[in-house]
This record gives structure tokens, sequence and C-alpha cells, in this order.
């Protein structure tokens, strides 16, 4: 589902550890499809895709994740909860984060909090 390489997925995951977010898994895969990165914020646990664009457009509507890739999404990430039972309990979100080239800093970040 990821179009990120692995360098644009840890410069994403520097990213959301300097706006407070805790690792729980990184490329989690199921037979369902994979999750670029799985994090806490409180008490949310935060299903993240990554995306590298090479420019960001606001107007696309979740950066295309089809409706198919957002299944895939939501089993693999029922599949980590079935597997991971000590985060049952919390809440989910489904995000997407777009790095793009910036203008004046080597990227642009857009995190799109519950994109889907």
């Amino acid at each position: 589902m990821s179009n990120a390489s692995p360098f644009i997925e840890n410069v994403a995951l520097r990213l959301l550890k300097s706006r407070g977010l805790r690792v729980v898994a990184n490329n989690y895969q199921s037979s369902a499809g994979k999750v670029d990165i799985v994090m806490l914020e409180k008490n949310t646990l935060c299903f993240i895709q990554v995306r590298h664009e090479r420019y960001y457009d606001p107007e696309k509507p979740s950066i295309d994740i089809t409706s198919h890739e957002q299944r895939a999404t939501f089993y693999t990430a029922e599949s980590f909860v079935n597997h991971q039972r000590r985060y049952s309990r919390y809440t989910q979100r489904f995000d997407v984060l777009v790095i793009s080239p910036g203008s004046d800093d080597p990227y642009e970040f857009h995190w799109i909090k519950q994109a889907f």
C-alpha cells in the first residue's frame, strides 16, 4: 500500500515521535495487507500509512487510498489488535502522512488524521 521507501518511513517516524507519539510497530503485515507505522497518541492507537509524493495536492481525497486499500488497512488493524490484545481497549484512528519536497526545508509534512 505504501509508496514510501524505508528512508522516508524513518523520516516519518522522527516527525511523529517529535509530535509526542510512541512507536508500537513498524511495517506490520497480516494476510490482509500492511500498515506502515502503528503508534500511540495518548489513548488512541494510530494506524498510519506513509505516502511520498512529488507534490502535495490538498484536493486529493485521502491521497488516493482506494476503498480496497482502506478495507485491507482495517483488516490489518484488526489482525494487529487480535494479536496484541493489550491494545484492544484503545480507540483506533487511521491516518495518512504525506511527505513531499519542501520549498525551504527538505520535506513538507501533511498529516491527515482520520483520513478514512
